[in-house]
C-alpha cells in the first residue's frame, strides 16, 4: 500500500504515542491558550489495520498541519497544546462517551450518550464514517475498545487542556482558550467560500471584545470571515467557555483551500503566507489589553 509523505512518519511511530505535545514558552506571559484538538496524525497500527479505508482517506477528517499553522503561539508567551493522535481514532472536540450503538458488538451502558445529533452523524467521540461519510471499520467494536482509547487518550488530553487553564486564570484572573481546526471545502458555500470562521458558541462562550479583535485583525489582512456560520464551536468551546468564570473561548476555523491540498493530504505553497499572518494574529491577541475580560 502506498502512502502519502506525512502518513508514513505517523505510522513509523510507536503504537502507543503520547496522548498530546505541550509547547510552553520559557515564560507564560500572556492569558492566552492555544489547543489543536484535531491535528494528530499518529494512527496505531491496529488501527489502520481495523479499518476498512486506506491511509488517504482515514486522513480526510483530520485538521492537517493546523499544529504547524499556530506554532508561533509560544514564541509570544502562550503554550500551544496538539493531540497527537487522530480524531478518525478518538475526538476530544466530542463529550466522552458520545457513542454510537450500531458501531459495537454488545448494548451500551446505560450511561452512555447514544442520542446526540453528532451520534447520528456518525461522529461522535468514536467515529463510525469519516468526513466525506464512508464507513472506517471493517467490523464492529467492543465496548472495551472505546472505553480505552477513552481513557488513554481523551482523558489525558482534557487533563492537560483544563490544568493549563486553571493555571493561566490562577495567573493573569482570566484565561482566553484558543480552539484552532481547519475547515474543508464546502459545496453549499462554493460562489462565496469563508476563509475563517470565528465560533463563540453565538456570543455565550467569550467576551464580544475576543471575537472582534480576532475579526477585524483577519479582516485588515484580506481574508473573508464570518462568525458561527457553520461552525458555531463544538465540545471545547461550549464546554470551556464560561465568561462568568473568567474562562473565555474562541473557536478558530481555517480554510483548507488556503494552506493544503485536500485530496492528497500535502501542503501547499500559501502554506507559508497563511503561516505568517497567523503569526501576525497571534502577535495581536498577545499584545492585546485583555484586563476587560476579568
Amino acid at each position: 500500500m502506498d502512502l502519502p509523505p506525512d502518513f508514513a512518519p505517523a505510522l513509523a511511530e510507536v503504537s502507543d504515542p503520547l496522548p498530546y505535545l505541550l509547547t510552553r514558552p520559557a515564560r507564560q506571559t500572556v492569558p492566552l491558550v492555544f489547543a489543536s484538538p484535531h491535528s494528530g496524525r499518529c494512527y496505531p497500527p491496529e488501527f489502520v489495520a481495523a479499518a476498512r479505508l486506506d491511509p488517504v482517506a482515514l486522513r480526510k477528517s483530520e485538521d492537517g498541519f493546523v499544529d504547524e499553522l499556530f506554532a508561533a503561539a509560544p514564541q509570544f508567551g502562550a503554550p500551544l497544546l496538539a493531540a497527537t493522535f487522530p480524531r478518525v481514532f478518538c475526538d476530544v472536540n466530542r463529550e466522552p462517551w458520545e457513542l454510537d450503538p450500531n458501531m459495537f458488538d454488545g448494548p451500551l451502558p446505560a450511561w452512555v450518550n447514544t442520542a446526540s445529533p453528532r451520534v447520528g452523524a456518525g461522529l461522535g467521540t468514536i467515529a463510525r464514517v469519516v468526513a466525506t461519510g464512508e464507513p472506517v471499520y471493517r467490523h464492529k467494536l467492543t465496548f472495551a475498545e472505546a472505553e480505552d482509547r477513552i481513557r488513554r487518550f481523551w482523558q489525558p488530553y482534557h487533563a492537560a487542556l483544563a490544568a493549563l487553564i486553571a493555571e493561566t486564570r490562577a495567573e493573569f484572573g482570566y484565561c482566553l482558550l484558543i480552539d484552532c481546526h481547519s475547515m474543508p471545502t464546502h459545496p453549499a458555500q462554493a460562489a462565496s467560500p469563508p476563509d475563517f470562521v470565528l465560533g463563540d458558541a453565538h456570543g455565550t462562550a467569550c467576551a464580544p471584545r475576543a471575537t472582534r479583535l480576532a475579526e477585524e485583525a483577519l479582516q485588515e489582512m484580506g481574508y473573508r470571515v464570518r462568525r458561527n456560520d457553520p461552525y458555531a464551536g463544538g465540545y471545547v468551546t461550549r464546554h470551556y467557555g464560561r465568561p462568568r468564570e473568567r474562562v473565555h473561548a474562541l473557536q478558530i476555523e481555517v480554510a483548507r483551500p488556503l494552506y493544503m491540498d485536500e485530496l492528497r493530504i500535502e501542503r501547499l505553497p500559501g502554506m507559508a503566507r497563511l503561516m505568517s499572518d497567523l503569526t501576525r494574529l497571534i502577535r495581536h491577541l498577545a499584545e492585546a489589553d485583555w484586563t476587560l475580560l476579568r
